[in-house]
C-alpha cells in the first residue's frame, strides 16, 4: 500500500536544496544551477530584477522553481523598494509583475505566481485588511511560502499517482530536468515517482539524455540523482530511439512548461520526439505537472516558443564547436499533441483522452 502524503512528508530529506528563502534578512538565496556539476554557487537575490536576471540567465529554472521564486521577487519588490503608501506599493507590484514576466514568457507557472501575488496584494488593500505597507509585506510573504508549500505537496501527491505506474525493477526515461532543481523543493514532478520508489526500496533506475544545448540531463538531472543515490544512465539526444527501440525502457516520464485544455504538452526540446517514438514501440509516455501548469484559455498557435542565443549552439559551455558566422535556429521547447500522451498526472488525479473534456473536468472541476 502507498504511503500518505503526510508519510512521505516525514520520510524524504532532500539532499539539495535549489532554493531558500532567507526570512529574517527577506533575501531569495538561489543555487546557480548554470554552474552545476562542477560548482555549488548560492546567490543572494534582493529584488525582483535580481531575480528577473537569474530566471533570465537560467541560474533558476523548471517551471514550479521559477513560479516560486517569482512568488518570492514579487515580495522583494517591496522590501527593495520600501513604498511609502498602499497606493504604490500595488504600483510597485504591478511593476514587479512586468519585469518578471518578460524573463521566461513560454513558463506560464511565472506569470501564475505574479498575477497570484498581484491579486492577493489587491485583495488584502481593497478589503481594508492592511492598512500599511509593513502588514501588506507580512502578508504577501506568507502567500510566497503557500506557493512553496502547495508545490511540496503537489509534488508528492502527483509523485504517488505516477508511482502507480512504476514496478520495481523498472527503467524510466526522461528529459531535461523535472526534478527537485526544477521545482525548488528537492522532490520533481516527473521524477518524484522514481524518488519516492527509491524511498519505498524499489529497484528503478533513469535514462537520461543530455539535453543539448544546455545540457540539463547531463548537467543537472544526472547529478540530481546520483546524489539522491538512484542509478541512472547517461545518453546522447541521439541515442533515445535506440535505447527505446532494445526495449531498455519500461516508460517515459517528463515534466512540461506549459499544458493547454486540449492536451498539448510543453516542455523542453526533445520531448516531442520520446513521445513519438514511445508510442510507436507501445511504450507508455507520461507528461507530470502540478495544476499551476495548465493554461485552460490558449490555443496551441497563441503560445511563443522561446528562442535563446545562436551561440548556445555553436559552443559547449563556451568552447567553439562550429564555424561563428554559421545560421542557428534555438528554440527551448517543443509541443508535443495530445495524441501521443497516455496520461497526463497531476497532483488532482491522472488524466485520460479524451483531454478536451478530461482537463477541464480534473483540474477545473468542470463537467
Amino acid at each position: 500500500m502507498s504511503p500518505t502524503v503526510e508519510e512521505v512528508k516525514a520520510l524524504f530529506r532532500p539532499k539539495l536544496k535549489p532554493l531558500e528563502w532567507d526570512s529574517k534578512n527577506k533575501v531569495l538565496i538561489l543555487l546557480d544551477q548554470s554552474r552545476l556539476p562542477f560548482e555549488k554557487v548560492f546567490e543572494p537575490n534582493r529584488s525582483p530584477e535580481e531575480v528577473a536576471e537569474s530566471i533570465r540567465l537560467m541560474k533558476v529554472r523548471g517551471a514550479p522553481a521559477i513560479g516560486i521564486s517569482a512568488g518570492y521577487g514579487m515580495v522583494l519588490a517591496l522590501t527593495s523598494s520600501k513604498p511609502e503608501s498602499l497606493d504604490s506599493a500595488i504600483r510597485t507590484l504591478s511593476r514587479a509583475k512586468e519585469v518578471l514576466d518578460k524573463a521566461r514568457p513560454t513558463a506560464v507557472n511565472l506569470s501564475w505566481a505574479t498575477s497570484r501575488m498581484l491579486n492577493r496584494a489587491k485583495e488584502l488593500v481593497e478589503s481594508g485588511r492592511v492598512r500599511k505597507v509593513g502588514e501588506l509585506m507580512e502578508e504577501l510573504e506568507a502567500e510566497a511560502n503557500r506557493i512553496y508549500d502547495e508545490e511540496l505537496e503537489s509534488e508528492i501527491r502527483m509523485g504517488l499517482y505516477g508511482l502507480e505506474k512504476i514496478e520495481s525493477g523498472d527503467s524510466v526515461l526522461t528529459q531535461c530536468n523535472a526534478g527537485g532543481l526544477a521545482t525548488g523543493t528537492g522532490l520533481g514532478t516527473a521524477l518524484a515517482p522514481v524518488k519516492l520508489a527509491k524511498l519505498l526500496g524499489y529497484d528503478v533506475q533513469v535514462y537520461a539524455p543530455e539535453t543539448r544545448p544546455w545540457l540539463q540531463g547531463a548537467r543537472l538531472t544526472v547529478y540530481e540523482l546520483m546524489e539522491e543515490g538512484v542509478p541512472v544512465t547517461l545518453i546522447t539526444d541521439t541515442a533515445v530511439g535506440l535505447v527505446m527501440y532494445q526495449g531498455r525502457v519500461d516508460s517515459v516520464m517528463v515534466g512540461a512548461d506549459r499544458i493547454l485544455a486540449d492536451g498539448h504538452v510543453f516542455n523542453k526540446i526533445g520531448t516531442f520526439k520520446e513521445a513519438v517514438i514511445a508510442k510507436e514501440l507501445r511504450i507508455p509516455f507520461y507528461a507530470l505537472a502540478p495544476s499551476s501548469t495548465f493554461d485552460l484559455r490558449s490555443r496551441v498557435e497563441d503560445i511563443i516558443i522561446e528562442e535563446r542565443s545562436p551561440d548556445e549552439v555553436r559552443t559547449v559551455r563556451g568552447v567553439p564547436i562550429v564555424p561563428q558566422n554559421v545560421r542557428v535556429y534555438n528554440p527551448v521547447f517543443d509541443v508535443t499533441p495530445p495524441k501521443y500522451v497516455t496520461a497526463i498526472i497531476t497532483e488532482k488525479g491522472v488524466i485520460y483522452p479524451p483531454y478536451e473534456r478530461n482537463v477541464r473536468r480534473v483540474i477545473a472541476g468542470e463537467r
